[in-house]
């Protein structure tokens, strides 16, 4: 090969691997806004990142929302808490196979002087219908996420029709921190997952009231989108970060996540 030739291919090769280094690897994760109100995620990530050397993009949302950007490809894991919906999708084909990761708690949160009076029930739906008969403020997500689809179970099973009940049924089709807010604001009610409560900083005069029923159980699960279905998906990545979430060393950095002194998530991967 002439030497002109030699040094073109040469410095072609240069190019190109100066390429594939300077591309970032990393993964979608379409995720709820608990797992990132609750700063879990900035604790289990940078553990994954340093482990794999793949970067994660969380796009947080609510769960049904975060459902939809599976559905179209726009993600390559799905990471929610809502168990027959994610069910669907692997069903459906869009998901590969569902996990189940973690564990937390509902819980009902009101102002301390707790005027419907519910303060101590362990009994959700008698709690919920409490504030339905004294037409007390109560702050909901309003967004399909899994905490709404969560609450507005729990309505039905309290016989209570909050679409109509008036005024006092107030959606604000945000996050659970943006409701919290919502909530504080105007001494509501509300419904929230324990992990984002705990690190929610604008309290005000809310406070835990009821809490305890088996019902208000909150099961977070994993998917990998099918690249069946969306080729583009990085399923290779994609699976390491479920099988490192799912591993001993996965479980056990989601079991040490604590906020204020309190385990805020546990691992039941495998269970």
């Amino acid at each position: 090969m002439p030497k002109a030739s030699k040094i073109l291919v040469f410095l072609f090769t240069l190019f190109v691997n100066a390429q594939v280094i300077g591309e970032e690897r990393f993964i979608t994760i379409a995720s709820t806004t608990s797992t990132d109100n609750s700063g879990l995620f900035d604790v289990l990530l940078p553990a994954f990142t340093g482990k794999s050397g793949i970067d994660v993009r969380v796009v947080a949302v609510g769960t049904g929302q975060a459902i939809k950007l599976a559905r179209n490809g726009d993600a390559d894991v799905l990471f929610v808490h809502h168990k027959p919906s994610e069910e669907k999708l692997v069903i459906d084909g869009i998901g590969v196979q569902r996990f189940d990761v973690m564990y937390n708690d509902f819980v009902i949160v009101g102002p301390d002087n707790d005027p419907v009076g519910i303060r101590g029930l362990n009994n959700v739906t008698a709690a919920l219908g409490a504030i339905a008969d004294t037409k007390q403020a109560f702050a909901s997500r309003g967004d399909d996420s899994g905490t709404h689809k969560k609450e507005r179970s729990l309505w039905r099973a309290a016989n209570v029709n909050v679409n109509a009940n008036g005024d006092w049924y107030r959606e604000t089709g945000s996050g659970m921190g943006a409701t919290l807010n919502v909530a504080s604001g105007i001494n509501a009610y509300s419904l929230t997952d324990r992990a984002t409560w705990l690190n929610f900083k604008n309290k005000g005069n809310l406070e835990i009231l009821v809490e305890g029923d088996e019902r208000l159980f909150n099961q977070y699960g994993v998917i990998l989108v099918n690249r069946a279905i969306h080729p583009h998906v990085k399923s290779e990545d994609g699976q390491q970060f479920i099988d490192w979430l799912l591993s001993p060393e996965g479980q056990t950095t989601i079991n040490t996540y604590a906020i204020k002194g309190q385990q805020a998530f546990f691992a039941n991967a495998g269970e």
